[in-house]
């Protein structure tokens, strides 16, 4: 744990007791804060209890009282309408940070220089901060990994000068986090999102700017406009600025042929590595993933060969094209955290050719329509939930399918179907498109699922991982 020494002596509300809620509670504590918390949910509110969190009913408080608010990344700041725990705080004129604020308080205290990465965008944000974190280790650094993936921050480590703090940001706790100031801060793409949190496109995406217009080094993705606005502004006020594009050249920056990610300098162009055979890294959207962590650590002084290395042994992410193993010839994939269409997409673009797909839960608007430059590549679809009528109009005449309803009935009729295909290495691909709610509980539930029925299956060989 991190101890937040910063409100020593003083008083502080926090709302939201979740799970990073607990924690900030007892790091804010554990530092000498009087702590006064309260959540709307009575469940999380017993939790905090068992906790020894003091508890009081914020609404019925003076705010002026306290020192600051800290809010739950999770409880509206502005849009739809601030919550009114903000609207106390705005009042009575104290601060709103989070826990992320509440860790750069204490960096800048005790260790200002401690390597820290911060990483968010749109999509692929886990990947590459995990990718980071396991390319870091590999070349013998002291790492810890958390924030909006896994851990919460405050439950890491204190900051040193010797340990590493990477870090995934959502907007959520960046709009809550005032003094962010990475050391290398990641963007990796903006596409719209969240924009019932943040009200315009413009305001979700300067939210995303304060990470890298603060950030020593920026490594910005520039394949959309936003994001390429956001580097000239950086550029233009004199920051340093690593640019990336997996679509268009560079004249510098980090650009990528085909599954190859080499440096442009000046027109002058180094190969750092190959990415071809490493099956957790499939697809365009890993090739920028990767790009993004080889330019993060490379700021921080890791070699091509401790790069390169790390590469190759990264094990992947539960439930992003995530490899579980083998039936046969056909590789078993599970993607359960593909909820949308964009998602899925990806995932049936890192495959050319041989893709027995189940798709179906609970339907996100738009449905599978626009995925159908890819139909050419399923070879065939198990249909299940909620959703699978309305994928079987879209797919009917273009892709052969059949209705499986449930997972169990997919697997085991895309696992004999596999084996008859021609396709040197099918893939089982397990990429919903669809939210979970129907049938599991969450897409990690759906996706545990998957690996189970997989791993059952007569003839199976894991992948394995590293």
């Amino acid at each position: 744990m991190t101890p937040v020494s910063t409100f020593a002596d003083k008083r502080v509300a926090v709302f939201g007791l979740g799970g990073s809620g607990i924690v900030t509670a007892q790091a804010l504590i554990a530092g000498g804060t009087q702590v006064e918390a309260w959540d709307d949910s009575e469940a999380s509110r017993h939790s905090a209890s068992e906790a020894e969190i003091t508890l009081v009913d914020l609404s019925k408080t003076d705010f002026s009282r306290y020192a600051a608010l800290v809010l739950s990344p999770g409880v509206p700041l502005t849009h739809p309408k601030p919550h009114w725990t903000v609207e106390k705080a705005r009042a009575a004129a104290i601060e709103i940070i989070g826990d992320v604020e509440l860790y750069c308080r204490e960096r800048l205290a005790h260790a200002p220089l401690a390597p820290f990465i911060a990483i968010t965008g749109t999509n692929g944000k886990s990947t590459t901060t995990a990718l980071i974190a396991h390319l870091l280790r590999v070349a013998g650094r002291d790492v810890v990994l958390g924030g909006n993936i896994g851990t919460a921050i405050l439950a890491l480590d204190p900051p040193s000068n010797d340990r590493v703090h990477v870090i995934e940001c959502s907007s959520y706790q960046i709009d809550l986090a005032p003094s962010l100031k990475p050391t290398v801060g990641v963007l990796l793409n903006l596409t719209p999102d969240h924009l019932d949190r943040h009200g315009t496109m413009a305001h979700y995406a300067s939210v995303k700017e304060r990470l890298v217009v603060a950030s020593d080094t920026a490594i910005i993705g520039v394949d959309d406009d936003w994001c390429r606005d956001i580097a000239d502004r950086c550029e233009a006020a004199q920051h340093t600025v690593v640019r990336l594009s997996v679509e268009r050249a560079l004249e510098t920056g980090i650009n990528r042929r085909g599954t190859e990610i080499y440096w442009t300098c000046l027109g002058e162009q180094r190969s750092i590595t190959d990415l071809s055979g490493i099956p957790t890294l499939r697809g365009v959207h890993n090739v920028q993933n990767a790009a993004a962590a080889i330019a993060a650590v490379s700021a921080l002084g890791v070699s091509n060969d401790d790069i390169r290395e790390g590469l190759k042994s990264f094990p992947g992410l539960e439930h992003r094209l995530e490899v579980i193993g083998h039936i046969g010839k056909a590789v078993c994939i599970n993607d359960s955290k593909a909820t949308n269409a964009d998602a899925t997409e990806k995932a049936l673009a890192s495959f050319s050719e041989g893709i027995f797909w189940i798709a179906g839960g609970r339907a996100k608007e738009g449905g599978i329509l626009p995925l159908h430059p890819y139909f050419d590549r399923i070879e065939k679809a198990y249909l299940i939930g909620e959703a699978a009528d309305d994928f079987a109009k879209t797919l009917k005449g273009h892709v052969p399918y059949v209705i499986s309803e449930t997972l169990e009935a997919a697997v085991e009729q895309a696992s004999h179907d596999a084996q008859a295909s021609a396709s040197s290495e099918p893939c089982i691909l397990l990429s919903p498109a669809c939210a979970s709610f129907d049938q599991f509980k969450n897409f990690e539930r759906r996706g545990a699922q998957f690996r189970s029925l997989v791993e059952a299956l007569s003839g199976f060989k894991p992948f394995v991982k590293g």
